[in-house]
């Protein structure tokens, strides 16, 4: 499986919002949707405000694959389920987000911090 170098971890994680697009049936992408992102150890993840019924998330479920745009970083992508089981790191991602997006206070935070966002975490993974 690939990983993402240390310039790509970076300058991605460090980026305010991440550019998403998933790949349809026939291999076309979707149009971009911007989201936040956070890094959490050598991972890249996102979140959906509503959860599993999120448009965007859905759309995801297709292929398992897209291409993102983040911190001058283009990249294809696969979608990965960050474990449900794993508290540690859904904990450390909710810390994250709670971190970087301070600024745009607790209730707008709480919309990726909670049992449904949770649910709905993704692990970027680089397609080389």
């Amino acid at each position: 499986m690939a990983e993402w170098t240390g310039d790509e971890l970076t300058a991605i994680g460090d980026a305010e919002e991440l550019d998403l697009a998933s790949r349809r049936d026939n291999g076309t992408l979707r149009r971009p949707v911007t989201m936040w992102v956070v890094r959490a150890g050598d991972d890249l993840y996102v979140r959906s405000m509503n959860g599993r019924s999120g448009a965007w998330y859905r759309g995801t479920r297709t292929r398992r694959q897209g291409r993102i745009s983040a911190g001058g970083v283009e990249a294809d992508v696969a979608f990965a389920d960050a474990d449900p089981a794993d508290a540690t790191v859904h904990d450390q991602i909710d810390e994250v987000y709670r971190t970087k997006y301070r600024r745009y206070g607790a209730n707008i935070i709480g919309g990726v911090v909670n049992p449904e966002s949770r649910a709905a975490t993704i692990r970027l993974v680089p397609e080389r």
